[in-house]
C-alpha cells in the first residue's frame, strides 16, 4: 500500500449525475433512481476504486432550475430518496467506503444525532454528515423553521439576502453543536456488558442534554451510544463569507469551489487566515469540488458534454470548476491544485454511472502510476483515514444552551 502524499478522493452522487440532462445519456439508469440497487452499485464502484467516501445530495425542497422557485419543467429529474436511509443501505453493500449523507439542519437535531450515530455504528466507523444550513426555497413541510429567503435571491451582497444567510448559518451551527452534544451524552465506557456482575450500563456515564435551539428542544441524553470511533466526520461546502464562517466553526472537512486555478491560492489563504478566530484545536482539512466530464480524448469528452447541453437547451455551468477532458488531464489538474494547498477533492460526475466509471477506471490508475494514490484502504475509521484527530471523550455536566427562536432561519 502506498503512503505519504496520496491524494484524498471522494465523489458526490447526485441523481443521474450533475448535468441536468444526465438521465438522458446513453449509459444512464434514469428508471432506477428510486431503486436500492442503483445506489448500491454506485457505492460498490466507488469502493472498487478505493475512494475515501461518497456524499449523497439532498435539499429541503424539490429540485428546480430556478433557485427557490418551482420551475414546472418535465425534462429534468425531480424527486429524491432520503439520503440517510440510502447511505445506510449502501453500508450493507460496502465494507471500507465512507458514507456521508447531506441532511438539512432544519431536521430535528435529536433524529440527526441518533440517525448519523446509528449509521456510524452499523458501518464500522464510516459515517459522516454534510449539513446544509441555508436554503434557496421555503422550508417545505418541516415545522418550526419557517423563515423563507427573500423573494428574489440576488446574491450575498443584497442586504436582505445577507441577513437571511447570516441567521441561517448561525442557526445551522447551533444545530450541529447540539448534535455533537448529543453524541457526547454517552461516555465511551458507558456500556459495561459485565455479565458476571449483571451490569450492562454505567448510568453515571450517560448525561442529559438540556438545550433549546429555536423550535427544537432536548432535555435528555441520546438513546444511541456515542460511536466507538468518536464523532462522525462533518463536511461543509462553502463559497460565501457566511458559509466560510459556518464551515470553520463546525466542519472537520471544508470543501471549496474555486472556479479556476488562479483563484485557488486566494481561496485557501482566505480560509487559513480566519481559522484562529474560531479557536479550533486543530485545523480543518480543505478539499475542492470539481464537476467532471471524462472521455478517452478531450474531443470526445467535449462532444459528449455538448450533446447533453443541447438536450437541456443551455450550456451547463456550476458553482464549482467544470473539467471536460481525459483522466490524464484531470490528474494533471488535481496534482497542480495539491501544490497550491488543496488536500483532497470531491469530484461531481457529470453523468452517472459513466463518469464515475471513468474516475475509477481511468483517473485512479493514472494517479497510482504517478505515485499519488494508494493501492489499498488503510485500516481504521473514516476519521482516521482522513487524518482527523479523534475527539476526546467528554465527561462533563449537563449541557445547557439556549438560542432565541427569532434568531433561527
Amino acid at each position: 500500500m502506498t503512503v505519504g502524499r496520496d491524494l484524498h478522493l471522494a465523489v458526490a452522487l447526485n441523481d443521474a449525475g450533475w448535468h441536468p440532462a444526465a438521465w438522458r445519456a446513453p449509459q444512464a439508469r434514469g428508471a432506477e433512481l428510486f431503486d436500492a440497487g442503483y445506489w448500491g452499485d454506485l457505492a460498490h464502484e466507488a469502493e472498487r476504486g478505493q475512494l475515501d467516501f461518497v456524499t449523497m445530495e439532498d435539499s429541503s425542497v424539490l429540485q428546480s432550475a430556478r433557485p427557490g422557485i418551482p420551475d414546472g419543467r418535465a425534462d429534468q429529474v425531480r424527486g429524491r430518496l432520503d439520503t440517510l436511509l440510502v447511505t445506510t443501505a449502501m453500508a450493507a453493500r460496502t465494507s471500507r467506503l465512507g458514507l456521508v449523507p447531506t441532511i438539512t439542519t432544519r431536521t430535528d437535531p435529536y433524529r440527526l444525532s441518533t440517525g448519523i450515530a446509528t449509521l456510524d455504528h452499523l458501518s464500522g466507523g464510516r459515517a459522516g454528515w454534510r449539513p446544509i444550513a441555508a436554503h434557496r426555497g421555503a422550508a417545505g413541510p418541516m415545522p418550526g423553521h419557517r423563515d423563507a429567503p427573500p423573494p428574489r435571491f440576488r446574491g450575498p451582497a443584497d442586504p436582505a439576502v445577507a441577513s437571511y444567510l447570516r441567521r441561517s448559518f448561525e442557526a445551522g451551527a447551533a444545530v450541529v453543536e447540539l448534535v455533537r452534544a448529543l453524541w457526547d451524552s454517552w461516555d465511551d465506557g458507558a456500556i459495561l456488558h459485565d455479565v458476571g456482575a449483571g451490569r450492562f450500563l454505567d448510568p453515571a456515564r450517560v448525561r442529559p442534554v438540556d438545550a433549546v435551539h429555536g423550535s427544537f428542544s432536548v432535555d435528555g441524553p441520546s438513546a444511541t451510544p456515542r460511536p466507538r470511533w468518536g464523532h462522525p466526520v462533518v463536511l461543509a461546502l462553502t463559497h460565501t463569507p457566511y458559509s466560510d464562517d459556518f464551515a470553520l466553526r463546525v466542519a472537520d472537512v471544508v470543501v471549496v469551489t474555486p472556479g479556476e486555478t488562479d483563484l485557488v491560492p486566494a481561496v485557501i489563504a482566505g480560509l487559513r487566515g480566519r481559522e484562529a478566530a474560531f479557536g479550533r484545536p486543530s485545523p480543518p482539512k480543505v478539499y475542492a469540488d470539481l464537476v467532471v466530464f471524462l472521455g478517452d480524448t478531450e474531443a470526445a469528452a467535449r462532444e459528449r458534454k455538448a450533446r447533453l447541453d443541447e438536450l437541456d437547451g443551455a450550456e451547463f455551468s456550476s458553482d464549482a470548476f467544470v473539467f471536460t477532458g481525459t483522466p490524464s488531464g484531470l490528474a494533471d489538474l488535481l496534482l497542480s491544485w495539491r501544490e497550491l494547498g488543496v488536500e483532497g477533492f470531491r469530484l461531481r460526475p457529470g453523468t452517472l454511472p459513466a463518469d464515475l466509471t471513468a474516475v475509477i477506471g481511468g483517473l485512479v490508475p493514472e494517479l497510482r502510476a504517478r505515485g499519488a494514490f494508494r493501492t489499498g484502504y488503510p485500516a481504521g475509521s473514516l476519521r482516521a483515514r482522513l487524518g482527523l484527530p479523534a475527539p476526546p471523550a467528554v465527561a462533563s455536566p449537563a449541557v445547557s444552551e439556549r438560542v432565541e427562536p427569532e434568531a433561527v432561519a
